[in-house]
């Protein structure tokens, strides 16, 4: 397997947090970039949905990633919140299609367990371990940075080892 670029996405409709991460052949994993695209509260939600979509688009076009991780929907209690994240999501895997980035999606706990070793570490856990496995200087922040470069690693080792598979049988 060849160094290959990999997008991570934390979908949200305020802020969507991204990071690409470069996999080398040997499985290391090397920071590209990362941050937030936002959309201000009081425009209206096509507009906003748009300027998620430039937001990703624009990343993609940069950075031009191999393949993408996003986080699957999960239910939350409060249900505009969940709606929200679920329209956010939408537009990242739209846009991630007409790209023509393949695209895999995990649950919160699979990225938790992939990248802390417990599918139930917390907010803190998960900054220190992308801290160490990307050897940042720094922990990630906001949150939303810190999600999209655990599902980006999450991603990789997940798609590291399916393709051992695939080639062993």
């Amino acid at each position: 397997m060849s160094e290959r670029r990999i997008l991570g996405i934390d979908p949200g409709m305020a802020r969507t947090g991204y990071g690409v991460v470069i996999q080398g052949s040997d499985g290391r994993l090397d920071l590209v970039a990362c941050g937030v695209i936002t959309t201000p509260a009081g425009q209206a939600l096509g507009d906003r949905l748009l300027s998620l979509e430039d937001g990703i688009a624009g990343i993609i076009e940069q950075h031009r990633p191999a393949t993408a991780g996003v986080e699957k929907l999960f239910f939350e209690r409060n249900v505009s919140t969940a709606m929200s994240v679920g329209q956010a999501r939408g537009v990242a895997m739209l846009t991630l299609a007409r790209c023509k980035v393949e695209v895999a999606e995990y649950a919160p706990a699979e990225i938790k367990q992939a990248v802390a070793g417990y599918g139930a570490a917390d907010k803190r856990q998960m900054q220190i371990m992308v801290q160490r496995l990307l050897r940042m200087d720094a922990k990630p922040t906001p949150d939303d940075v810190a999600d999209a470069l655990a599902i980006a690693i999450c991603h990789a080792h997940a798609s590291r080892t399916m393709a051992r598979l695939e080639a062993g049988g």
